[in-house]
């Protein structure tokens, strides 16, 4: 029988994505990788959905990358490592793309990989038990793909203490760096990941979307043309009113 990894669920105007590799600590290999971005490119594609919950099963969010694979990403299997390299990037990227807000409920181990899936929320809650880490660089690899994201949630210093000690911090101090929006008991992580994001799907779809995607256009702007963006979804704005 083949291990359902990605739970999938509905609740109200909710889709729930639960990592299911509990005994892996919900750790990326290729099957879980592509039923994650799968299972948010149908929560996207989905009208009845308006906002989207990312947790993981058990007692961990995920402990990142699935190190039982690294023994077939090697140089003599190239074709592979630029595969699995391409599919992990596609989902890291994927996040600000999508026009529906997405709320992260971490518990227990967030770590390398998984910390970037933490942070790639739109939303992120915490619960007290909450540990984030990137300590690609104490196995003496790089966290290449999740370094961008990191960067700019958490700034420069901060950013590069995490990557380069690789020391994990905890719910507390993730929510002081601006890695996390609230810290609950465990009990409450859910419900409350599950409230913002009712909240945000039963407001305007298209202004919700709008609001999205400007917000990560002009992050990335200088500020004339931060501006510029800016006016152009305001006259976009009066036709949504509209509508």
């Amino acid at each position: 029988m083949t291990e359902q990894v990605l739970i999938s669920e509905t609740v109200g105007a909710v889709r729930l994505l639960t990592l299911n590799r509990p005994d892996k600590l919900n750790a990326f290999d290729f099957a879980l990788t592509r039923a994650l971005l799968a299972g948010l490119q149908q929560a996207e594609a989905d009208d009845k959905v308006g906002a989207i919950v990312l947790t993981g099963a058990g007692r961990a969010f995920s402990a990142g990358a699935d190190t039982s694979e690294f023994k077939t990403l090697t140089p003599e299997n190239q074709g592979l490592v630029e595969e699995r390299s391409r599919l992990t990037t596609d989902l890291h990227a994927i996040f600000p793309k999508l026009s529906k807000p997405v709320v992260t409920a971490v518990k227990g181990y967030a770590m390398g990989g998984g910390a970037g899936l933490a942070l790639a929320g739109d939303l992120a809650v915490a619960a007290e038990s909450a540990r984030f880490g990137y300590p690609e660089v104490k196995h003496g690899i790089v966290a290449a793909v999740v370094m961008s994201n990191l960067v700019r949630v958490v700034g420069r210093k901060a950013a590069f203490e995490l990557l380069a000690l690789g020391q994990p911090v905890d719910a507390a101090r993730a929510l002081a760096l601006g890695m996390v929006n609230r810290v609950v008991t465990e009990d409450n992580l859910l419900p409350t990941a599950l409230q913002l994001a009712e909240a945000m799907s039963s407001l305007s779809r298209p202004a919700m979307a709008l609001t999205k995607s400007l917000f990560y256009q002009v992050a990335e702007l200088p500020f004339d043309q931060a501006m510029e963006a800016g006016r152009a979804a305001n006259a976009k704005m009066r036709s949504l009113r509209s509508a």
